[in-house]
């Protein structure tokens, strides 16, 4: 394809890529939509490479810890869950804690405490999910710019 725009090679690679995670997750007893829900916030965090993933990592790891504190809180005190003090505090730490350079993506936090709720605090597979669906994000933007660079041959990157 000549002069094929850089959302043209995101699209091919993030397709052949995501399809290939959807598939290898199954096999492996991953969680492919915690996988992508990884792959997301990588993309939503406006950053790439390392930095990309630090921005994702760090956020989705934190709110999983939130969120596995939520479900804990709620069976040791169910009345508080009922009332949503747990939910409430916690929201507030996730929120306090992007003051931090290292979870500076708020988005990020809440996307790993939702994915945990949504797992049924299945964190044990939700966190290798999470992190698989990371890298698969940095895969896509890498080869994505990789293709592009190979095929776009000076398109305007759009």
């Amino acid at each position: 394809m000549k002069n094929m725009s850089f959302i043209m090679a995101l699209s091919i690679v993030t397709a052949v890529f995501c399809g290939a995670w959807a598939y290898l997750a199954g096999l492996s007893g991953l969680i492919a939509w915690a996988g992508f829900a990884g792959c997301t916030t990588y993309f939503a965090s406006g950053s790439h490479g390392l930095q990309g993933l630090k921005r994702t990592v760090l956020p989705n790891m934190a709110g999983v810890l939130c969120g596995m504190a939520i479900i804990g809180l709620n069976n040791v005190f169910p009345a508080f869950g009922e009332y949503g003090i747990w939910c409430a505090a916690l929201t507030f730490v996730m929120c306090i804690i992007a003051k931090f350079e290292l979870f500076g993506f708020c988005p990020g936090t809440f996307m790993g405490c939702f994915t945990t709720f949504a797992a049924n605090g299945d964190w044990k597979m939700l966190v290798p999910s999470l992190l698989a669906g990371a890298a698969l994000g940095v895969a896509c933007d890498y080869g994505a710019k990789w293709l592009h660079k190979t095929v776009g041959k000076g398109t305007d990157g759009t």
